[in-house]
């Protein structure tokens, strides 16, 4: 029987070196040339049919099993996210980002340390693997969203993906556990901006204008009102106005407000009524007080949902990597993914890698770091997944 841990284990020094080069080098959404260019001489180093451009900066590398039945197997695709935050990095490692005002704060260098490790262990069982594998880097997953270009742009077909997997190191799990849950893990994510129209005039006298800060106020409140009394109260939903603009001085009722916020849900046909329900509220506040409107309400992600068969398999997958104890189901959040396309494209699972520690810093901060040892603990469950879909 293959040892998959012994295996993993000989390939750290590659993988650590990965994860710190791919740190040093951090880019933003579709501007990631240096990252794909490395991951492209990676996967081409291996021996896999390497596509490189895909959704402007995304790397697609294709593995074939040595066996008979791979030519007609099932196909699974192991994806990993390449961009970087603008943040500016204040971790003091000897591997810092060399790019100022760019860093792997979210931990997208360790994500594709990962996905490169098992595509490199993977690359010595292709007598094991009666299918193919797809080894996916995906640009932009901070922002606008890099998944959905490449699934239209064709990663799902030729040959056509059966299984997608991934994972993220997730600081608020223990380090060494991992997070495996059927059903939703992470929520649709949508932002709206809201520009509301009034006249202007005199804060002493109100009756003359039309007041777009008051009207603004009463679509905040109504808004809350869709989540508390139109919404199924087990299902969870957030609606969030993050900024409100408008006026320039203490006695000036003002011609226009400015507003912008998120929605969030773990339901698709909620996610999918949202714009409607925004849409109706604020015309009818709108309406009543005389004002005007424009509503730009722009759908991101959709939730992030496990299937549960594929859930129950990584489970299994996850307990010979870190043992029952340390195989755990995460709380659901109300962040987003855009892994969320790929499970919507195919049967699928998303792991939550533990890297909590005391003191650690959480994602998206600029002192945000983990122990490389996790991410053994990802590739391995990658390569198992992988052969007991294949194998």
């Amino acid at each position: 029987m293959t040892d998959i841990k012994r295996l993993v284990a000989a390939q750290k020094a590659a993988i650590v070196d990965w994860r710190r080069s791919l740190h040093r080098i951090p880019e933003t959404g579709y501007t990631e040339k240096k990252t794909s260019a490395f991951i492209a001489e990676q996967l081409s180093g291996l021996g896999l049919d390497v596509t490189t451009g895909i959704a402007r900066t995304g790397v697609v590398g294709l593995m074939s099993g040595d066996t008979p039945e791979a030519t007609n197997g099932k196909t699974v695709l192991v994806r990993s996210d390449m961009d970087a935050l603008p943040v500016k990095e204040e971790t003091g490692l000897p591997f810092a980002s060399t790019h100022d005002g760019a860093m792997h704060a979210c931990g997208h260098d360790g994500h594709m340390a990962m996905v490169l490790g098992a595509a490199r262990v993977l690359s010595t069982l292709k007598e094991k693997i009666n299918g193919q594998v797809k080894f996916l880097f995906q640009p932009a997953e901070e922002g606008p969203g890099g998944a959905k270009p490449m699934i239209e742009e064709g990663v799902m077909e030729n040959p056509h993906v059966d299984y997608s997997i991934g994972g993220h190191l997730w600081p608020a799990l223990p380090e060494g556990t991992v997070g495996v849950k059927a059903g939703p893990l992470m929520a649709a994510m949508d932002r709206f901006d809201l520009t509301i129209s009034g006249k202007g005039g005199h804060g002493a006298m109100p009756h003359l204008c039309i007041d777009p800060i008051d009207t603004g106020v009463q679509v905040v409140n109504a808004l809350q009102r869709i989540v508390s009394r139109r919404m199924n109260p087990l299902n969870p939903t957030v609606v969030t106005v993050g900024t409100f603009h408008g006026g320039s001085t203490f006695n000036i009722i003002p011609d226009t407000v400015k507003l912008s916020g998120t929605t969030r849900t773990f339901d698709r046909d909620v996610w999918m009524s949202w714009p409607e329900r925004m849409e109706t509220v604020v015309r009818g506040v709108c309406e009543s007080m005389g004002a005007a409107y424009e509503l730009d309400y722009q759908q991101g992600y959709p939730p992030t949902i496990n299937d549960a068969e594929m859930a129950e398999m990584a489970r299994r997958c996850a307990i010979e990597v870190v043992g029952e104890d340390k195989v755990v189901v995460p709380e659901a959040t109300m962040g987003g993914e855009d892994m969320s396309f790929f499970l919507e494209a195919s049967k699928g699972c998303y792991l939550f890698l533990g890297t909590g520690r005391e003191g650690s810093a959480p994602l998206h901060n600029c002192r945000f770091d983990f122990n490389e040892d996790v991410l053994l603990t990802g590739v391995e469950a990658y390569c198992r997944m992988v052969l007991e879909l294949l194998g």
